[in-house]
């Protein structure tokens, strides 16, 4: 799929967006909403859709479809599930289903608009240099990966990098650790063909990917002793029963308040976080075990009784090595059973980049702005980018956030969104438009003034109490 233009004639365009990912897709929609811009979109894969394009076949959006892809259509249908472990809760799209969808917006919005030129299947790799500072985009290069033939574009505004985030899935990286020979080690896209069975099955890696996996095996009926789970660190997770689109009758306070007063009460990260289990917000796989990670994964309750079936969970720290009849570790080795097939887990889905200014001259460096949630995040930043006059504006506004990794990180993910509501509540326009934005999780339906004081100041006494000890902010450069 391409635009009507001669890709082999310069263009000239408004924007340059590298990356037909969600974020690029959901940046790019919010401008030709809100502009009469034209944009030239490279990516590398045959069809928009970002790491989509090479997902393991069975997975599922963790959050509600609702509240995924770009602004101006909505994903799915809006259903509920009456069967399996989502059952009572918003849809969740398939690979497939969210592969369609971007390739719908670009054929019936983009394209359609006739201000937007596709070049899939192309190369930039000059993206360091491009547009960065106060040096004007000027013209830009890239690359037909099909025929090799170089194309020129004038950028007049911006280039906008999409891919900074660096979404990497098992079937793009090669595994983290030594594998010997007469190892047998797949990524998760292998499950789907398997043609005989194994005798048991070991899941390395504790993410999203590593819980997917694990359930897939558990629903397709192998035993949960005949599976071994490689954890290095056990992860908070999120009860995806509370992140759901509310009613249209109920209101939507989004009012922190009572969790930041009552974490000033205690001592430590543990006892926050133990809170927050003790009220619903989050929870762990096995009760005994303290979580040292959050990566922002989320389960529903029939899910973890189903992942509390597996027994055999190695906390041994990272694997560095895979032998028939044994596995090494840091500081242990371990005896392996040599009928097993290993699914290697370990691409980090959400890498913790170093955040940098997203509005930079004649660049845009899209990142989350609120954690975790990148196609939000690239919205908003598209809003900035179109309605405020100055950089300076739009990075107070859009200041980026770091994926969370860490289990004090949960701390520092509700400090953000604490932080967020309360500046993004005090401009009328922008909370206008946050209530019209379809990838909003949530927000205040009106601004009370004495209750953002109250918060802001809870935030400053929260960032004053744990200083020492939160690494929220140790990325920000």
């Amino acid at each position: 799929m391409t635009s009507p233009a001669n890709t082999h004639s310069p263009l000239e365009v408004d924007y340059l967006v590298i990356g037909a990912g969600a974020m690029g897709m959901a940046f790019v929609d919010t401008l030709l909403s809100e502009t009469d811009a034209t944009v030239a979109i490279v990516d590398r894969y045959s069809q928009p859709g970002g790491h989509w394009t090479v997902a393991y076949p069975f997975v599922r959006l963790h959050q509600p479809s609702a509240f995924y892809g770009v602004s101006s259509k909505t994903l799915g249908t809006g259903a509920i599930d009456a069967t399996g472990p989502n059952a009572g809760l918003h849809e969740l799209a398939t690979s497939d289903e969210v592969l369609d969808y971007f390739d719908r917006v670009m054929r019936d919005t983009f394209l359609a608009s006739g201000r937007v030129h596709y070049f899939p299947m192309s190369s930039f790799d000059d993206l360091a240099t491009a547009g960065s500072g106060s040096e004007s985009p000027g013209t830009q290069r890239f690359r037909s990966q099909v025929t090799g033939a170089i194309t020129e574009v004038v950028v007049r505004r911006r280039v906008v990098d999409a891919t900074y985030q660096n979404v990497t899935v098992p079937a793009m990286v090669p595994p983290r650790y030594e594998i010997a020979d007469g190892v047998e080690v797949v990524t998760p896209n292998a499950l789907t063909t398997l043609s005989s069975p194994w005798a048991r099955f070991t899941v390395v890696g504790a993410g999203k990917t590593g819980i997917d996996v694990c359930l897939w095996l558990l629903e397709r009926g192998v035993d949960p002793d005949a599976i071994s789970w490689i954890t290095p660190r056990d992860a908070w997770l999120l009860d995806r029963a509370r992140i759901q689109p509310r009613k249209p009758d109920a209101p939507q306070t989004g009012d922190g308040g009572m969790w930041m007063a009552g974490a000033l009460q205690t001592e430590s990260i543990d006892e926050i976080l133990l809170g927050f289990e003790a009220i619903g917000m989050v929870m762990r796989i096995d009760p005994e075990v303290t979580p040292r990670a959050y990566r922002c994964a989320t389960v529903t309750r029939t899910e973890l009784e189903s992942l509390r079936r597996i027994r055999n969970i190695v906390r041994h720290g990272k694997v560095r090595r895979i032998e028939p009849d044994s596995i090494v570790f840091d500081e242990i080795t371990l005896p392996a059973h040599p009928d097993t097939l290993y699914i290697d887990c370990t691409a980090d889905g959400l890498e913790r980049r170093p955040t940098v200014p997203i509005f930079d001259g004649h660049r845009i460096t899209l990142q989350p702005v609120i954690p975790c949630q990148q196609v939000f995040s690239a919205a908003l930043a598209a809003h900035v980018e179109a309605a405020y006059p100055d950089d300076a504006t739009r990075n107070t506004l859009c200041a980026p956030s770091p994926h969370p990794d860490s289990a004090q990180d949960l701390l520092g993910y509700g400090i953000e969104i604490a932080e967020r509501t309360a500046l993004w509540s005090g401009d009328a326009d922008l909370l206008a438009w946050l209530h019209t934005s379809r990838s909003v999780i949530t927000f205040p339906d009106a601004v009370d003034p004495e209750r953002q004081a109250r918060m802001t100041a809870l935030v400053g006494q929260l960032r004053e109490k744990f200083a020492g000890i939160l690494a929220w902010d140790a990325a920000i450069v």
